[in-house]
């Protein structure tokens, strides 16, 4: 997504270099007269012998890559635009920031950024540079990529939900439901989830409230024996809000801990599907709603998710397939729209493949 726009600035800035004054962009830098104390003789520092390095013992590529994690973890974070304004350096007017702004502007809408956040990413890195005076040791285009991660930050970081800290301090039984389109491996998802809880030494019953299909009560019993976990179910046609009921019941009086509520996932603009959720909510009450959205969607993800959010309210969001999304607009454009936190992203189809998100994260991964 941003290799294309650092392309295209690396245009602007050489077609700068060569068409547009420097000095009326920037205005004149400050004449600077190096400090030098007079009759001090300059000592040249003392370069101690080297001596060989010891070999290094060869590291397997699971020891690799830990240390590369710890390494990335250890280092210091990135500066953001605050952090490299200083008193005196370049300053940007509007003749060199609008263009700028304009390929900015197209390049997030072709990475399937929902229109409005795309208006408020260009307005913050707009207000972020406009007028302001920058450290001469770093670049326009340095200037600009931290702007705009500064602006993305500033959108994904709206209310983080922590799932994990959350389940730590709920009774039980705990229910959460899981709500979106067929396709979107909503099931797939809710699978990940029981296999987390489980490595918390949670117990987990899940209810097959998918009665529309047949296939979906199947393809959720195959998870539930892999896993282990007991699985409410009926026939199918059988009444959804019964199946749920019948879960947390069981949960109830068996002393489980969450039930993980699957429903069915017909087009978000059946109204009888929308009543069958509204149905299981005043049935099963549960204390979560989950959308379960496919992250190359893109727009239609979040029509999906807004459909969902106006008829049963939405908690958090679990985004799937993000690793084949090379664009990464859904996050951005969920998390703005419908103002609810993304609490997981599904990068595979293992039952592990699934990871908390964090907005850091997310914001290296764009910019990769």
């Amino acid at each position: 997504m941003f290799d294309s726009l650092k392309s295209k600035l690396k245009g602007l800035f050489s077609k700068a270099d060569k068409e547009l004054d420097k000095e009326q962009i920037f205005g004149k830098e400050e004449e600077q007269s190096p400090s030098v104390t007079p009759d001090k003789p300059i000592q040249e520092p003392s370069i101690p012998a080297s001596q060989p390095e010891p070999e290094q013992p060869k590291l397997s590529r699971k020891e690799m890559l830990k240390l590369q994690k710890q390494q990335k973890a250890t280092a210091p974070a990135a500066p953001k635009t605050s952090e490299i304004v200083s008193d005196s350096g370049k300053k940007i007017k509007d003749s060199a920031l609008d263009e700028i702004l304009d390929e900015l502007y197209f390049t997030l809408l072709e990475a399937d950024v929902a229109l409005p956040v795309a208006d408020e990413i260009k307005e913050g890195v707009r207000q972020n540079l406009l007028g302001k005076k920058y450290d001469r040791s770093y670049s326009l285009e340095q200037v600009v990529e931290m702007s705009v991660k500064d602006a993305v930050r500033d959108v994904l970081k709206i209310n983080e939900f922590d799932f994990d800290q959350w389940i730590s301090q709920q009774k039980r039984p705990t229910v959460i439901m899981f709500v979106g389109i067929n396709g979107t491996g909503k099931t797939t998802a809710i699978a990940k989830i029981a296999k987390r809880l489980q490595d918390q030494e949670k117990t987990v019953v899940m209810a097959a409230c998918d009665t529309f299909r047949a296939g979906a009560i199947e393809q959720l019993s195959i998870h539930a024996e892999k896993l282990g976990c007991k699985i409410v179910k009926q026939t199918q046609d059988a009444d959804p809000a019964a199946v749920a009921f019948d879960a947390v019941e069981h949960a109830r009086s068996k002393f489980r801990d969450v039930v993980l509520v699957d429903t069915a996932g017909r087009m978000q603009t059946n109204s009888n599907l929308i009543e069958e959720m509204k149905k299981i909510v005043r049935v099963a009450k549960p204390d979560l709603k989950v959308f379960v959205g496919d992250s190359l969607a893109g727009n239609n993800a979040i029509e999906q998710a807004k459909v969902f959010d106006d008829a049963v309210g939405i908690d958090a969001v679990i985004l799937t397939k993000i690793d084949t999304d090379a664009k990464g607009g859904a996050a951005l454009s969920i998390a703005h729209t419908i103002g609810k936190p993304i609490a997981f992203v599904c990068n595979g189809q293992e039952y592990d493949d699934i990871v908390k998100f964090n907005t850091e994260w997310m914001i290296e991964r764009m910019f990769e």
